[in-house]
């Protein structure tokens, strides 16, 4: 017999996100690697460690012959939900994630996977010509070396305010530790791929004004994040992430 849960919180493709009284059990499909559910267990242990704010992983199992992770139910409302719900405080929620985001790369974590790697896996899974993943791979070497935790995918909806208002960061399945600007030029891209393209702008000039950033550097990982997001994109993203892979002249 199939379990019941009390209500599905969320489906992605390939995973559906349910409650479970006080814990989340996110159950991935047979199709779904084990490797990769056993990675993002991994990384959430491990970003855990660092003493963020993150919803603590309880177990991984198996549920009908499917891979699941449970993890502790944060109560509360995203961040999307609140700027959608309350605009004329867009503002201060993006200060309030702008934050968020700076102390995320504040933090260490030596055992994430780097992200420089991964982004060159991509960039060589990615269906560009031969010339431009060269391109691609000579910018990405020519990139300070660093050593931050970074998200992956950081994102209003990933983040959960809870009633005392205390935000928690959800889903660290894309984590690695490498340049804070390549997540930075990530979280652009999601706004763009939104179509909140002002939102986009706002926060980037903020993230710049509040760390002393300069653009152009946040600007000079696009490309590489582009091509890295366009492996999974559906036909509509790989359209726009292409001409934000050729919009910039290689030097």
């Amino acid at each position: 017999m199939a379990m019941q849960y009390d209500a599905v919180l969320a489906q992605r493709s390939q995973k559906t996100i349910y409650r479970d009284g006080d814990t989340v059990l996110k159950i991935f499909e047979p199709s779904y690697s084990k490797a990769n559910v056993l990675n993002e267990a991994l990384n959430q242990a491990r970003v855990e460690e660092t003493g963020l704010h993150i919803p603590r992983l309880l177990e991984v199992l198996m549920i009908d012959g499917k891979w699941a992770i449970r993890a502790e139910f944060i109560e509360g409302r995203t961040l999307q939900q609140m700027m959608e719900e309350q605009p004329q405080n867009m503002e201060e929620y993006l200060e309030q994630f702008v934050a968020l985001q700076m102390e995320v790369h504040t933090k260490e974590s030596p055992l994430l996977n780097k992200l420089k790697d991964k982004m060159n896996r991509k960039i060589s899974e990615s269906a560009f010509d031969a010339t431009t993943r060269y391109e691609l791979h000579t910018r990405l070497e020519s990139m300070p070396k660093h050593k931050k935790v970074c998200h992956g995918d950081f994102n209003p909806s990933n983040i959960i305010v809870t009633p005392e208002g205390v935000p928690y960061i959800l889903d660290w399945s894309h984590a690695t530790q490498g340049n804070a600007s390549a997540d930075v030029a990530r979280t652009y891209l999601l706004f763009c791929l939104a179509g909140a393209q002002e939102t986009a702008d706002r926060y980037l000039n903020l993230f710049c004004k509040k760390t002393d950033t300069a653009k152009q550097y946040i600007q000079s990982w696009m490309p590489i994040v582009a091509a890295s997001q366009s492996v999974k994109g559906n036909a509509d993203e790989r359209a726009m992430l292409k001409r934000w892979v050729n919009v910039v002249d290689y030097e």
